[in-house]
């Protein structure tokens, strides 16, 4: 019943999806996570397919919002049931709630994730603060599957492209998925929560594994802040609003940089496949578009998709520049060499505290007619996130997906136009000033 014995399939931007054997129906899916970026935008990819998959339990501790459920058809709501768990709570409390609800699940996809507060979570000196409460909040949920009778036969986990090392200095490229991990260099939360899973699909025979690895996500839901390009649209819309600029705030080479990002929608048909394929099950995978998009190529769509005139493109002058340097040598992932490093003329994160650009945001709002109804400065934004993703961090290979034989694809420019659209739907930016963005074509 493999996919490859059937046609491809498009879903509007999403292309050379797979199709699967009209056999697979009734399925239950139990995503936690369901309001984060990768969660929402899974079940979204899973809600295409009415007869595969019958029933969504979405666990998170607040419902999807009716901004979020406004991106999906009655019949795609009607579908989802939700469940209300407090991740940072017991294995007890965790199974009670799924019993009370009782969920049933063939497959389990977990995207639950918290971000302590104080730094950037792409800070390398996160990494304990991080693994304090991501990894509790994992091995507990697998503690209550038992309780709770469910017993899948996939558990699929996202981890990311950090499980390679790279945020914290040169490593090895392309990331290829049987390459080491540096856990001699990290406390990273994605390697215990590993372990755990390993561990209880051994103790539970007839549970197999998967792990996905998502790089700069990109996708749309009404407050994350690690959306990789949530800040470059309101720098749009508040530039245009001024009648200034865009800017650019690393170098040449950063400029010029094709850098591969994961659209969350994409990954959860990645995903998706992943976990029906007998083949797939205990493997690892890489999720990337399969689009490498620079910024010299975004920067000029992103002034046309809001009405800015001009874009201000990487300066030149060598000593406008400070550096943010990563590991090197023996402390960074690859284990020779000099250390890697942003370099940046202006920051996005300095932008953000101006108070103009604060006041015109507030214009934009009063304008909108409630069109506009989030205080993107207020909330936060993620600018230290648009910083980091001027690093040339290198690139995930996609060798193993295709040789397991996921062909699916899709241009990042679409899909970011898509989240912008979509954001705009949910009232959280301006939507743009053109009908679609142009294809890399």
């Amino acid at each position: 019943m493999g996919s490859e014995r059937h046609p491809l399939r498009q879903c509007g931007i999403y292309r050379n999806l797979p199709t699967f054997d009209a056999s697979i129906t009734g399925l239950k899916a139990l995503v936690v996570g369901a309001t984060g970026i990768s969660g929402f935008n899974t079940m979204r990819a899973l809600l295409d397919s009415p007869e595969r998959w019958e029933t969504i339990y979405a666990v998170s501790r607040s419902a999807p919002s009716k901004e979020m459920l406004s991106l999906l058809s009655p019949e795609q709501q009607a579908r989802i049931k939700h469940v209300s768990i407090d991740l940072t709570g017991s294995a007890d409390q965790t199974s009670q709630a799924l019993k009370q609800a009782n969920v049933q699940a063939d497959v389990v996809f977990f995207y639950g994730y918290i971000t302590p507060k104080g730094k950037s979570a792409m800070d390398p000196s996160m990494a304990d603060a991080l693994a304090e409460v991501n990894v509790p909040i994992f091995t507990n949920f697998l503690e209550a599957l038992g309780p709770a009778n469910i017993k899948p036969r996939r558990i699929l986990l996202q981890t990311g492209g950090k499980n390679y090392g790279g945020h914290i200095g040169r490593a090895r490229l392309p990331y290829i998925e049987s390459d080491p991990q540096p856990k001699h260099l990290s406390n990273n939360f994605y390697y215990p929560q590993e372990e755990a899973l390993f561990k209880h699909c051994e103790e539970n025979p007839g549970t197999d594994w998967n792990i996905v690895m998502p790089f700069g996500i990109v996708g749309a839901v009404p407050a994350a802040g690690m959306n990789t390009f949530l800040p470059f649209a309101v720098m749009a819309a508040v530039q245009a609003e001024k009648g200034e600029p865009i800017t650019f705030g690393g170098d040449l080479e950063e400029w010029q940089y094709e850098c591969c990002h994961s659209t969350a929608r994409l990954s959860g048909y990645l995903s998706e496949w992943a976990v029906l394929e007998d083949k797939c099950k205990n493997e690892r995978f890489n999720a990337q578009d399969g689009s490498p998009l620079p910024w010299n190529r975004f920067f000029p769509e992103l002034a046309r998709w809001y009405g800015v005139k001009e874009v201000e493109g990487p300066e030149l002058d060598d000593s406008k520049f400070q550096a943010i340097e990563f590991a090197g040598g023996k402390d960074s992932p690859l284990g020779y060499g000099p250390p890697s490093a942003i370099r940046l003329s202006r920051t996005l994160a300095d932008w953000g505290k101006e108070d103009t650009n604060r006041r015109v945001w507030q214009v934009i709002m009063d304008k909108s007619e409630g069109k506009v109804n989030v205080n993107v400065f207020d909330t936060g934004f993620g600018v230290d996130m648009a910083d980091f993703v001027y690093y040339k961090i290198g690139q995930p290979s996609v060798a193993k997906l295709r040789r397991f034989g996921f062909n699916g694809f899709v241009d990042t420019m679409e899909s970011v136009f898509e989240m912008y659209q979509d954001m705009a739907k949910m009232g959280v930016i301006p939507a743009p000033v053109v009908d679609a963005a142009k294809p890399m074509i």
